[in-house]
């Protein structure tokens, strides 16, 4: 098993930063993809960014140019520096691990949600 904590949430203006981090502890060997999800009240969950485990990145078209993922493979860590806030980034964003066992499938964990809110 993999559990995930989230951190850095919070309350911003719009135009403002926050950096989330998402450190993985227990069954951390073989992670693979690492990223984002968001979910705002009354909508789906959907994509932020990923990165995979060599570093390639993956954006939603929605925060490319503002928002910008890395990790850390040596603390297990996936961050998410989100500059330019706009009132509509406000949601709760979820961190995303997927891992691979040992029959080369992927398993997916999910962190609990650090609530993000852009308002003036």
């Amino acid at each position: 098993q993999v559990q995930l904590v989230e951190s850095g949430g919070g309350l911003v203006q719009p135009g403002g930063s926050l950096r989330l981090s998402c450190a993985a502890s227990g069954s951390i060997f073989r992670l693979n993809a690492m990223g984002w999800y968001r979910q705002a009240p009354g909508k789906q969950r959907e994509l932020v960014a990923t990165i995979g485990s060599g570093g390639s990145t993956n954006y939603a078209d929605f925060v490319k140019g503002r928002f910008t993922i890395s990790r850390d493979n040596a603390k297990s860590t996936v961050y998410l520096q989100m500059n330019s806030l706009k009132p509509e980034d406000t949601a709760v964003y979820h961190c995303n691990v997927k891992r691979w066992t040992v029959f080369n499938t992927l398993d997916d964990y999910w962190g609990q949600g650090t609530q993000v809110t852009v308002s003036s």
